[in-house]
């Protein structure tokens, strides 16, 4: 049936996988996506959104790269917010609402029209291994398909158990079976493995709502989108979220279920995401909290059905039901589905290299879930560098990282590879120490190059960023040389409440001042006049404002970033023994030697290693 030898099998086709299948086949690498159901690719599972705190850079990143997750986030969006505008631009996320049939549905064309990708529906439910590497699959119908390197993107499929109450059955998804034989093959070659939890709040009919008695969140006035490429388009309309809330009466009837929680009874032992959790939850850590906030997501653009954001549970469905018929608004509600919690297998991400490929099995990768994060955003970012990987590893050219300061993606892969995680890992800006440098604004400026190099992204792509850069760059110079005299800018100095000034000056010190904006000095005939006669878009536009406002932050960071690269250059080398080095903490030569870094700097970032530990290395390694 399968006769040829592909150079990459992608099994599972959620958003790691979607990605990663992308990425190979568009390298020029022969491409094989199986999945349990071609019907669901790309499904959103949880949410119907895309993008958010640091997910939404990661978005823009996977775009600048080449990926897919920003065009389909564009086309199938209903509305556009781009978050924590009020705080500067390091911390501005974009986000989107999707409409989830469409988000699906773009994917799958998108990659129906990849050229080298082929697609398969099955179950895998195993390796084919010979002498420690990967060199092929085979089916739960026992069909072999053998392939150079392969890609797990299993999501929450891996033994998934879904729990309702007392009641539990196995599942990978709402409706959808598990996926077995993996983690115990895996196991049996040396693998560690655990188990975590994810959970989803009820899907209700929009038509049984009372939105008069919710406050409505519309979306940005202007709204902006993901891509970097023109073939995607800002909305025009949008459709409105809502926000209400719980209340005492709802927290007291969600308690009178607790006993039947299998949170609360002992039948969920795995750990879920913190900075997600459940309603009930939510309830019994912040007992001082007499209500918490709901957010009233659509579904789509015609769809009735809606996601109740922050009732994410696990309770019985009469428990869910009786509960949020308490909540304002929800009084006739009439449920879709109930919410349910699911736990699944995973494996401890320090047994992979920078590359995602696994230490212990040559060219199987590893992507997504499977490797103890959570969020579609997370796993793309994931998939796209596994399927780049394991496209460069057939075709034998140098593997493809991205360092701490150079990508959202480069903090993500090496905080699971270097430090593990043992709950679900959600990305947050907090994560990053270079956020400034790892703007949502700037990602096509520092990964576009990088992923033309690898073949990924377009000429197009990377000739609209050139364009970008350089018209960003020319008129940075302006107002570098443009000197600006007392009786123009104090009109518009004493408007804004800014210090007047009584001789002239350059244009740039006006405008970094942190009150003064573009808008404002468009007032300046000269600033509207560049504008035009230069044909500069938003983008260009901000680009520059932001590049003139922070420029002693981003100066200040990269210089920072600088110092601490030289221990990036310093390689540690391949089974470096580290027993041999007694003056080393106990503790730091045990982590080492299960974590075996690349790096110098990538081993000071190993919980339980000290600065000391460090010093020590670098003498022995006579550095």
């Amino acid at each position: 049936m399968f006769n040829e030898v592909y150079d990459v099998i992608v099994v599972g086709a959620g958003h790691a996988g979607s990605e990663a299948a992308a990425a190979a086949a568009n390298m020029g690498s022969k491409t094989l996506l199986i999945t349990m159901n071609l019907q669901n690719i790309a499904q959103m599972s949880c949410n119907p959104a895309m993008g958010g705190i640091a997910k939404g850079q990661i978005v823009r990143e996977i775009d600048a790269l080449g990926g897919y997750s920003g065009i389909v986030s564009d086309t199938s969006a209903i509305q556009f917010k781009m978050l924590n505008k009020s705080k500067g631009p390091a911390m501005w996320s974009p986000r989107v609402q999707s409409d989830r049939m469409r988000f699906a549905e773009d994917w799958r064309m998108l990659l129906e029209r990849t050229p080298n990708l082929d697609f398969y529906q099955e179950m895998v439910s195993g390796l084919l291994i010979e002498r420690d590497k990967v060199v092929g699959v085979k089916t739960s119908l026992g069909v072999e398909v053998k392939a150079k390197t392969v890609v797990l993107t299993n999501g929450t499929f891996l033994n998934g158990l879904i729990h309702i109450g007392d009641k539990n059955f196995g599942g990978g998804r709402a409706g959808e079976k598990a996926a077995t034989g993996i983690t115990e093959q895996l196991v049996d070659l040396g693998f560690d493995s655990g188990r975590m939890k994810t959970g989803t709040p009820p899907r209700v009919d929009g038509r049984s709502l009372d939105y008069t008695k919710m406050v409505e969140q519309p979306g940005d006035d202007n709204p902006e989108k993901f891509s970097y490429l023109d073939i995607t388009k800002p909305l025009e309309t949008q459709r409105s979220c809502y926000m209400t809330y719980t209340s005492e009466v709802v927290h007291d009837l969600l308690r009178e279920g607790f006993d039947r929680s299998p949170m609360f009874n002992g039948r969920i032992k795995s750990l879920g995401p913190r900075y997600c959790p459940s309603i009930e939850d939510k309830i019994n850590r912040f007992a001082d909290k007499d209500r918490h906030q709901l957010f009233i997501e659509p579904e789509g653009w015609n769809t009735c059905e809606v996601y109740v954001n922050g009732f994410s549970t696990s309770l019985p469905e009469d428990v869910q039901f009786k509960a949020l018929r308490s909540v304002a608004g929800f009084e006739n509600v009439k449920f879709f589905r109930p919410g349910y919690a699911i736990e699944y297998d995973y494996f401890p991400p320090t047994q992979l290299k920078h590359t995602l490929e696994t230490k212990l099995v040559n060219g199987l990768y590893f992507a997504g879930q499977i490797n103890g994060t959570t969020g579609y955003e997370e796993a793309a970012s994931q998939g796209l560098m596994a399927g780049v990987n394991a496209s460069l590893k057939v075709q034998e050219r140098d593997v493809f990282t991205l360092k701490r300061d150079e990508a959202y993606i480069g903090v993500l892969v090496d905080d699971l590879i270097t430090k593990g995680t043992e709950e679900p890992y959600r990305m947050f800006t907090s994560r990053a120490e270079y956020r400034t440098l790892l703007r949502q604004d700037n990602a096509d400026l520092r990964l576009t190059p990088k992923g033309f190099a690898l073949g990924l992204a377009t000429e197009k792509r990377l000739r609209r960023m050139e364009e970008k850069h350089e018209s960003a760059k020319q008129f940075v110079r302006f107002f570098e040389n443009q000197s600006v005299k007392p009786e123009e800018i104090n009109p518009i100095l004493k408007a804004k409440n800014s210090a007047m000034v009584k001789q002239s000056g350059k244009l740039f010190k006006i405008f970094a001042r942190p009150n003064i904006e573009m808008n404002d000095l468009r007032e300046l005939g000269r600033v509207a006049s560049y504008i035009q006669e230069h044909g500069l878009d938003r983008e260009m536009i901000e680009q520059a404002e932001i590049q003139v406002k922070y420029a002693g932050y981003i100066a200040k960071e990269k210089n920072n970033a600088d110092k601490l690269s030289r221990l990036e250059y310093v390689k540690i080398p391949e089974n470096f023994d580290y027993s041999v080095i007694k003056s080393m903490s106990f503790e730091a030569r045990e982590k080492l030697k299960k974590i075996q870094p690349t790096t110098v700097s990538q081993a000071s970032r190993i919980s339980g290693v000290s600065p000391n530990d460090i010093s020590v290395l670098l003498v022995y390694m006579g550095r």
